[in-house]
């Protein structure tokens, strides 16, 4: 089906550039939105009648003669009818769509991908400061991020997935000074919790149960492994710098064991402290100043951000020396630009919106050749936790949030993946505790899981019972799958490759989710429609064929969000 729609597709892209130079790249087709207008649809002819001044319905005679005039036309197409002021709607024989099959079983785990290109995107995500476990909103980005990464690979895009560790700054401080009060006995609630007069507000300490386990181990004089470092303790409560890298190294662990129940892995993990004591961060302030971009006022440096669009000036450099967050962040751009990614993108929450501009704006003043607009940004918001009909918000080992093992624990790494992609990324979500371990038709990620696997309990019986050998179903004769259930579920199987095209341009793996239950929704129609082990042998093998495809689909599907396909449930 897939030649099919290119053949017609390389028809009417070559009579749109006859007619208008530079509207052939534009031909394409869409999926009415009423099955009853037939299979695909055009509006070609209407986009073209006002800049050639032209009738859209003459226009569109033109473009169905055009198509029937086509070799591909007579073998796969039973009509061309004209619609409304000029909208073309094609018919499909039941053959044409039938041939789905036969491409889904060809290419497996690679139906709907694209051969790898020279392309490289650096995918950011996650990128979590190291003071505590990770909470929902990381994961809702791990989801994103891993989903997204996958669906690049799928256009042919080499993807390079990179964890960035914020290891620097007030947060760490926070951190080692409530891991050194817990080794040195204080817990919070006491009078001396906090003792730095320089944190009057106990609020910027942890006191999370985490902080308590990170100081026993320290005292205990553990060794404890981050993904490129191990870093033993000497239990000296009085030493703030072993305090420090013991927490740091203690928590990357604790958040990669997260990821791995999560079954993320990522590329590379990168230190913003790197930037530091590599002097990138002070080369790329050079830089700026080099180029006129900065002033100096009120004893701070400033960057003129609303040269390049920004609502007003930022400081870099304050007045006490310390660089604001920003900065760095244009450094760590500017290394990901040398490092050989002309394309980036960053997935954050949407508390992350005010950065955009200015870190843009420092990489344009930097003068380095980095296109404007880079890098690409999709943000994310929190997510909240309803159990029982009420709002989760504390959990007892992080002191202040619901974390990613809790939701893991709770439920499983599938349904976590799953409920967490199902929306928008920029749209509010409640994820349903409740909900997610149902196993009924109202659990989206069951429904779809236990379509893969009913169809995998079908193609068990049948090898137990004929001896059927699954490669035999490649050569079936599909003719048997002219039926209005069949051919829905073909034409929603011929939608895949178009679907993961429009979801890695948009980053929108939500829809992914969308198709997937809506694939699971027509096979479940299929099978209370018509029985698969029938005993007409022909009939037999080309249902089977079918279901083996759409069985394919769905994991293939499911792979896309990192969600298994179970064979039994």
């Amino acid at each position: 089906m897939l030649q099919v729609k290119q053949e017609l597709l390389a028809a009417l892209a070559a009579e749109l550039e006859q007619l208008s130079p530079g509207a052939g790249a534009k031909a394409a087709f869409e999926q009415p939105k009423q099955a009853a207008h037939g299979d695909w649809a055009t509006n070609a002819a209407m986009q073209l009648a006002k800049p050639l001044k032209q009738n859209p319905r003459a226009l569109g005679e033109q473009l169905k003669a055009a198509l029937e005039a086509q070799p591909a036309y007579q073998q796969w197409v039973s009509a061309i009818d004209i619609a409304g002021p000029g909208f073309l709607n094609i018919r499909l024989k039941p053959e044409a769509k039938q041939q789905v099959v036969r491409e889904v079983l060809a290419a497996g785990e690679s139906f709907g991908s694209k051969p790898q290109g020279a392309e490289k995107v650096l995918v950011e995500f996650v990128s979590a400061n190291p003071t505590g476990p990770l909470h929902v909103g990381h994961g809702r980005q791990a989801a994103l991020g891993d989903a997204i990464c996958k669906l690049l690979a799928t256009q042919g895009i080499q993807v390079y997935r990179e964890f960035y560790y914020n290891d620097a700054g007030v947060q760490i401080d926070t951190l080692t000074k409530s891991t050194q009060l817990r080794a040195k006995g204080f817990k919070p609630g006491d009078a001396c919790w906090p003792t730095d007069p320089e944190n009057p507000d106990s609020k910027a300490f942890y006191n999370g149960d985490y902080i308590q386990d990170i100081a026993n181990d320290f005292l205990a004089k553990k060794t404890v492994h981050a993904d490129d470092r191990a870093f033993t303790a000497n239990g000296d409560a009085d030493d703030y710098d072993n305090i420090r890298q013991f927490a740091v190294a203690y928590l990357r662990n604790e958040q990669d064991k997260d990821l791995q129940a999560f079954r993320l892995k990522f590329d590379n993990y990168y230190l913003e402290s790197s930037l530091y004591t590599s002097g990138r961060v002070e080369s790329a302030v050079q830089k700026l100043v080099a180029n006129g971009h900065t002033y100096e006022q009120d004893g701070a440096l400033w960057l003129r951000t609303t040269d390049f669009g920004d609502d007003k000036d930022r400081v870099m450099r304050k007045s006490d020396g310390g660089y604001t967050y920003f900065v760095p962040d244009v450094a760590y751009h500017i290394a990901k630009f040398e490092r050989g990614y002309t394309r980036a993108i960053n997935i954050q929450g949407t508390d992350h919106h005010g950065t955009i501009a200015r870190v843009r704006a420092g990489l344009q003043a930097a003068n380095v050749g980095i296109p404007q607009g880079y890098p690409d940004y999709v943000l994310h918001t929190m997510v909240r936790v309803v159990r029982g009909g009420e709002e989760v918000k504390i959990s007892k080992r992080a002191g202040s949030y619901v974390t990613l093992r809790d939701l893991i624990e709770w439920t499983s790494a599938d349904a976590v993946r799953f409920f967490l992609l199902s929306r928008k990324p920029d749209t509010e979500y409640t994820f349903d505790v409740d909900l997610a371990v149902q196993k009924n038709n109202e659990n989206p990620v069951y429904y779809v899981q236990y379509a893969h696997a009913r169809i995998c309990s079908v193609l068990a019986q049948w090898q137990e019972k004929d001896g059927g050998k699954l490669a035999d179903l490649a050569g079936a004769n599909l003719a048997a799958l002219d039926t209005p259930a069949a051919q829905a579920l073909l034409l929603k199987l011929s939608q895949y490759p178009d679907m993961l095209a429009g979801a890695a341009a948009d980053f929108a793996p939500h829809d992914v989710t969308f198709y997937l239950r809506e694939l699971a929704a027509s096979y479940h129609s299929y099978y209370d429609a018509e029985r698969i082990l029938v005993d007409d042998a022909a009939v037999r093998l080309a249902r089977l064929a079918l279901v083996a495809a759409t069985r394919q689909v769905l994991a293939n599907g499911l792979s896309m969000l990192g969600v298994s396909a179970p064979e039994k449930m």
